[in-house]
This record gives structure tokens, sequence and C-alpha cells, in this order.
């Protein structure tokens, strides 16, 4: 299904609003984002901005048996997957966000983990989950932190501005929470 073109109008008109979460109890890997780009509050879909990496490394890495649209997002729930982000409002870009937004997200965000209990959450964005969980120092793979008994792995932003990372590395480094999601069967 080909995506349609917005106008610019109709994009700052999506601004604020909020993309629902693709959740469920028991997930094996709950991905979050940074918090939603204007395209995917007007289409309502996480990472829906042509050029952003997420769909095609999700596939890449071993996540997903095809390349999902970001419209089939609620397929990922078949595979034990799920997304949500640290920042529920949309803007056009994620500097745009207060680090009071980011621990106040980081704070809701550790809640519905609790909540939701998944083995793994993804923070897909290592500056933003530095700021959202007051860690410095965290760098990209598996962290010391928990949040109950779900374990935490940061992985690069698949935005396209991340040019430190191509999909091949990105898709590298996701497989690696892949391997250890697989291995990892505790609740």
């Amino acid at each position: 299904m080909a995506s349609r073109r917005f106008t610019a109008e109709e994009l700052q008109a999506a601004r604020h609003h909020v993309v629902p979460d693709v959740v469920a109890g028991g997930l094996s890997v709950l991905f979050c984002g940074i918090n939603p780009g204007l395209m995917s509050a007007a289409t309502g879909h996480h990472f829906a901005r042509p050029g952003n990496r997420f769909w095609p490394v999700l596939h890449l890495s071993g996540f997903t048996p095809r390349q999902l649209a970001p419209s089939e997002q609620e397929e990922l729930l078949s595979y034990g997957l799920g997304i949500t982000n640290v920042v529920a409002r949309a803007t056009a870009r994620a500097d745009e966000l207060s680090d009071d937004e980011f621990r106040e997200g980081g704070r809701l965000l550790a809640a519905k983990v609790e909540l939701l209990r998944p083995r793994w959450l993804a923070v897909v964005g290592v500056t933003a989950y530095r700021v959202a969980f007051g860690d410095r120092k965290a760098a990209i793979g598996p962290q010391e932190r928990t949040i109950g008994d779900t374990r935490v792995w940061v992985l690069p932003n698949p935005s396209g501005l991340n040019a430190h990372w191509t999909a091949r590395t990105m898709a590298d480094e996701y497989a690696r929470l892949r391997v250890a999601a697989t291995e990892d069967r505790s609740p």
C-alpha cells in the first residue's frame, strides 16, 4: 500500500498528537522510540516517515520474516513485539523535547513496563535513554538497569538523520538483541 503525501499544513496539524502504543502483556521485546514524528502522528503509525530505517532494520535483523510497512504495525504483536515511545507527543524533531519531558517520559515508561512485563525493553536512541533514565554513561547494548524483571537494551536510533549507523550495522546490533531475547526465556 503506497503512503499518501501529506501537505505541510496536515503535518503541522498533527503536532502534539499521540500515536497509540502497539502493546500487550508479556511481549518478548517492547521497542521504545524517542517520540512520534509528524508523519507518524498524521498516519497513526510508528516510524512512518520515509527514510526511517526501523522497519527495514527489524526485518534485516531477523525479528520479522518480511519487511512490514508502518500500516502493518499491529502484526508485530504476533511476533511477541510491541512499540511505545519515551515521550508520547509528536514533534517535527526530537530536539523540540525538554529534558523534563524525557525524565517524565522515563517515569511513565517504567510504570508501563512494570505493568506489561516484556522480557526486554529496547530503547532506540542512546541520548533519549540517557536523559530519560539519568544514566549519562549509557552506551549502545544491554544495560545493567532492569525494570522489575525486564532487561533493558539501548539500540541505535533508526532515523535517517543518524548517519553514524548504516542499515546493516544497525541490523547487526538489533540482531544481538534478537539472539539474547531468543535465548533468554526466563519470565
